[in-house]
């Protein structure tokens, strides 16, 4: 399982990238990353997840999830972002950079 995870926006409108790919993750890492794509059930999440009330200064996540030949893209805005997404997202961004 591989995803690429971009988060943008925010006060400083600073980008943050990183892919993640299971085979180059320690054991625990690895074992980790599908139950939580698992849990957010994120290849039934639509494309775009979107808020009535758009806000300025927030972030915006974008993930791309390739797993046994199969790819979905979900773009959710920070105010929209469901609940069963948010560990995923919160594991994306705290993982050690492996530039």
């Amino acid at each position: 399982m591989r995803i690429s995870f971009e988060r943008t926006g925010g006060f400083a409108g600073i980008t943050k990238k990183t892919t993640v790919d299971t085979d180059t993750l320690p054991p625990n890492e690895a074992n980790t990353l599908p139950q939580l794509v698992e849990a957010a059930d994120l290849f039934r999440l639509p494309e775009h997840i979107t808020s009535p009330n758009s806000q300025s200064d927030r972030f915006q996540y974008k993930l791309t999830v390739e797993d046994n030949g199969k790819q979905h893209t979900v773009t959710v805005g920070e105010a929209a972002l469901p609940g069963t997404l948010r560990p995923l997202i919160e594991w994306l961004q705290n993982i050690p950079q492996k530039s």
